[in-house]
This record gives C-alpha cells, sequence and structure tokens, in this order.
C-alpha cells in the first residue's frame, strides 16, 4: 500500500479508504504567473501546494492535483497579462473546472474540502466554483458536505508581520513577487530564485481604481509591485510556521479533528 498524502499518489482502491475514514481533501488552487525577473512563473503553485502538504499532515488529510491555472491577474495585483508566459483562465473556466472537481470527487464519497487559493485573483471564482458544485451535488442527493475556502496569506500573526515590515506592511496585494513571495521561495524552492535579479525599485503606488486597458507608465515594468530586497529564507520559515499553525487550528476548529 502507497502511504501517500498526495491523492494522484494512490491507488483508486486507498483513496476510497481513506475517503472512508474522513478524510479532508486539500485543493490548492494556483496560476501560472510572472513574479518578476528573479521568480518563476509557477510561485502561485508552489506556496499553496506547500501549505496545503504540511496543514494535510497535520490532521490526516488528502492534497489533490494543484489547479495550476488561475483568473487573470490584474493591474494592481501584478499585472501579470501583459507579461510574456503568464496563462490564465477564464473566470467561468475556473469555476466549472472546480465545479468539476467538487462533484466528481463527493459523487465517490468525499464529503471534506479545504479549497487553499494562492493567487490573489482566483478568490470570487473559486466561491463560484464552490458553490455550483456543492449545489450538483444537493441536486443529486449528497446534503452532507463541508467545504472552507481560504487564501494562506491571511493566516499569519500581527507580531510576524510587524517583525518582517518594522516600517509598516505594505498590504497583500502589493507583495506580488515581493519580500513574501521571494523569501516562501527561498525557503522551498531556492533553486528558481535568482536573488542578482530582484529589481532595485521599491514601492510601486496606483490610484484606488483600475483603468482597461492599463494605460503607458501605468504598469511595473518588472512585475513585481513591492520591494523584495532583503528576502530570506528564515522570513519564509516564520510566514510557514504562521501559515500552517493557523490554518490547521481553523481546520481542526470547523471539521472537529
Amino acid at each position: 500500500m502507497v502511504d501517500s498524502i498526495y491523492m494522484a499518489e494512490l491507488s483508486w482502491p486507498e483513496w476510497q479508504e481513506k475517503i472512508a475514514n474522513g478524510a479532508i481533501i486539500f485543493i490548492p488552487v494556483g496560476a501560472t504567473e510572472q513574479h518578476g525577473p528573479h521568480l518563476p512563473l509557477n510561485v502561485d503553485v508552489i506556496l499553496p501546494t506547500a501549505v496545503c502538504e504540511r496543514v494535510a499532515r497535520q490532521v490526516g488529510g488528502l492534497v489533490a492535483p494543484t489547479i495550476q491555472y488561475g483568473y487573470k491577474s490584474m493591474p494592481r495585483s501584478g499585472g501579470g497579462q501583459s507579461f510574456p508566459g503568464t496563462t490564465s483562465l477564464d473566470a467561468n473556466t475556473l469555476s466549472l473546472v472546480l465545479r468539476d472537481i467538487i462533484r466528481d470527487m463527493g459523487a465517490h464519497g468525499a464529503r471534506r474540502f479545504v479549497l487553499i487559493v494562492g493567487h490573489f485573483e482566483n478568490s470570487w471564482p473559486v466561491v463560484e466554483g464552490l458553490d455550483l458544485g456543492l449545489r450538483e451535488l444537493r441536486r443529486d442527493g449528497i446534503t452532507d458536505t463541508t467545504a472552507m475556502k481560504l487564501e494562506y496569506w491571511d493566516f499569519v500573526h500581527r507580531e510576524t508581520l510587524d517583525k518582517i515590515f518594522p516600517d509598516g506592511f505594505p498590504g497583500t496585494e502589493l507583495e506580488h513577487a515581493s519580500l513574501i513571495e521571494t523569501s516562501l521561495m527561498l525557503l522551498l524552492r531556492p533553486d528558481l530564485v535568482d536573488e542578482t535579479k530582484i529589481p532595485q525599485e521599491g514601492r510601486a503606488s496606483f490610484p484606488p481604481y483600475d483603468i482597461h486597458p492599463a494605460p503607458p507608465g501605468y504598469l511595473r515594468l518588472s512585475g513585481v509591485l513591492a520591494d523584495a530586497r532583503g528576502s530570506r529564507a528564515e522570513i519564509g520559515q516564520w510566514l510557514m510556521d504562521d501559515h500552517v499553525s493557523l490554518i490547521t487550528q481553523a481546520v481542526k476548529k470547523e471539521f472537529g479533528v
């Protein structure tokens, strides 16, 4: 028997047995998007998958294959659509992918899900996909399914952010490809980080509205929205420790494990 928390590494009888024993399925919802000249396109795949893997180990869960494409990046939180390599889904497409995944897993006995978002713009399409999946299960007479949806970056202690950003936290949307994501990547995949290419631009500034299409000069040419200088694996470990401990607490509370 294969004893893995990764669903895709199990045989169907092994998956069925774990689900029958109440295993929670964790679904990382990522993106393939530019993250500046110093980070790879799959940052938003690596980070939520790592969080799912660590939390799943704490609660006896299973990690489903990561959704590797996300909803379109917006100018004020990445501007990824203007950068080569960024490959995105329409909101409706992403929602329907999630609907189908939840519907099929539910039809095969899965009753507990945790959707962990790893890309800022995925949030509302994920809500829609979750709602549609649960609606189809109810239509088929399956009414005992419970799901959590969360963004991993919301689970961090204020003291940790104050330690990392003594001059003030710029906000999640401006941390695209910046200190937080770079530090987490230095912790998880330092081989994919080129620190010599970290931009020297500092923090971006945007008006409190969007313009479509983005006019010349509106986007950060590097694709990095705040300062990634000073990133360290140690900072990544502080963040990961918070993410895992706080999300684990929330999952245990909601699912009684």
